[in-house]
C-alpha cells in the first residue's frame, strides 16, 4: 500500500484548516501558499473533502473553507479512505472486490487480512488534533 500525493496533501490541508480554524473560512490560496501546494492541485482535493463532508466551502469574496467539526473528531483513516479509496494492501481485500477464487486455499490471506486490520486500526486511532501537536 502506498499513500498517494492526494492523500498526503489532503492531510496537510486538513491540519492547516484545523490550525487556522479561528480565522473562519480560509481562502484556498492561503492554504496553498502555507503548504506549498499548487492551487490547481488543491482545486482537485478540496471538492473531495467537501463531498465527504469533512470541510465546507463558500465561494466569492470572504469565502473559503473550514472544518465541519472539531479536529479531535477527524480520524486519519477516514480522511485517507476518502481520498485514497481504500487502505487494503491487496486487491482481494478491497471493499466490493470480487471474491478471489484462490481464497479457500490461499496461504497468505490471513497475513494480508492482519496487515489490513493493523493499518486500519493504526490510522483510525490518529486524530487530526493529535497531528496538530508539534
Amino acid at each position: 500500500m502506498k499513500i498517494s500525493t492526494r492523500g498526503r496533501y489532503a492531510l496537510r490541508v486538513m491540519i492547516d484548516l484545523a490550525e487556522n480554524q479561528s480565522d473562519g473560512y480560509i481562502a484556498m490560496k492561503s492554504v496553498a501558499e502555507r503548504q506549498n501546494i499548487s492551487l490547481k492541485y488543491l482545486e482537485k482535493i478540496l471538492p473531495v473533502l467537501v463531498r465527504g463532508e469533512m470541510v465546507e466551502g463558500i465561494h466569492g469574496k470572504g469565502g473559503g473553507y473550514k472544518l465541519t467539526k472539531p479536529p479531535k473528531q477527524y480520524r486519519v483513516g477516514d480522511i485517507l479512505r476518502l481520498t485514497e479509496g481504500n487502505l487494503a494492501p491487496v486487491a482481494c481485500l478491497e471493499q466490493g472486490a470480487e471474491p478471489c477464487k484462490h481464497k479457500q486455499n490461499c496461504r497468505t490471506i490471513k497475513m494480508w487480512t492482519k496487515l489490513h486490520e493493523n493499518i486500519t486500526n493504526y490510522f483510525d486511532n490518529i486524530t487530526l488534533e493529535s497531528l496538530m501537536k508539534k
